[in-house]
């Protein structure tokens, strides 16, 4: 992929990105990629995972001739600023600077930009709908229609089922330590607090938790695509029909077998475990394909 570095300001934070375009000439479509929770790079990776959810879908877009931007988020690889101090509003603000950057791109078409947001950088895309002028469509991978809390909440009982044993001792100890370290967090007052030796960044779960995206869902109007695994232990597959009924725009839903939370296909019993396995396969290709070709449909 041909690349070219630009740099994102948000409020006074410089956020290093990469602007992906075709070689043919014009002015393009595009899509503004978001990231998942966590201190992620543009490509969806840390140093100890590699996702690279962006990287593929924004390949995907290229064979397609649709550009792209993403971004290492705040406190992470070249970008400025402080990961954990950050807040969930900050990530949001975030994004629309990046959304603002893209759009004035001197190659960019700005009224055919769309964004894409896999996991928590979904329900970041939701909230864009805020801004003066919202994007042209939505595709929100891995996405969840409740308020944060009770998708942790959801994600607690869901992993407790994969444990062996489900309904013995170590489930339980399970669900009773989320929940503490979930009304650790909700009722804590700092940016960053410490549970279990670990240093948590106490205010974005804290803004995470509260937020509500039913009614930013009821409000965007533009074409969404929403694809949850049926495999997912970490949001509700049952979510993409919800989103359906909430956006009053153009609604393509799927939610394919096997696929997990990490975009990876495993047809074996969905487990936390299982994920060391699958960060040794590629994204999905049907995933990437069906981004890819949906955004086209609605962008050339």
């Amino acid at each position: 992929m041909t690349e070219h570095h630009i740099d994102i300001w948000s409020d006074q934070t410089r956020l290093a990105g990469a602007v992906t375009l075709p070689t043919s000439a014009g002015s393009h479509p595009a899509a503004l990629l978001l990231s998942g929770s966590g201190p992620l790079d543009r490509d969806s990776n840390t140093k100890r995972m590699r996702l690279d959810v962006s990287k593929s879908i924004a390949a995907g877009l290229l064979s397609h001739g649709i550009a792209s931007m993403r971004y290492d988020k705040r406190g992470v690889g070249a970008s400025g600023g402080e990961y954990l101090p950050a807040g969930f509003d900050d990530e949001t603000a975030d994004a629309r600077a990046a959304l603002d950057a893209l759009r004035t791109h001197a190659r960019i078409d700005a009224d055919r930009v769309i964004v894409i947001g896999h996991s928590a950088g979904a329900t970041v895309a939701m909230r864009l709908v805020r801004t003066s002028t919202p994007p042209a469509g939505y595709v929100f991978l891995a996405a969840a229609a409740m308020t944060g809390e009770q998708v942790m909440e959801w994600q607690t009982h869901r992993i407790a089922a994969t444990l062996p044993s489900p309904r013995g001792k170590r489930a339980r100890r399970f669900e009773r330590r989320q929940a503490r370290h979930r009304a650790l967090l909700s009722g804590s007052t700092t940016d960053i607090v410490r549970l279990a030796w670990v240093r948590w960044n106490a205010r974005w779960f804290r803004e995470y938790m509260t937020y509500d995206p039913t009614e930013d869902l009821a409000t965007i109007d533009r074409p969404v695509l929403a694809i949850t695994g049926a495999n997912d232990i970490q949001v509700d597959p049952d979510d993409v029909a919800r989103i359906g009924g909430l956006v009053t725009g153009n609604f393509d839903g799927d939610v394919p077998a096997d696929l997990t939370h990490i975009l990876r296909r495993d047809s074996s019993a969905p487990s936390l475990r299982a994920y060391r396995k699958q960060f040794r396969q590629p994204v999905d290709p049907w995933v990437v394909d069906r981004v890819s070709e949906w955004a086209r449909s609605h962008l050339t």
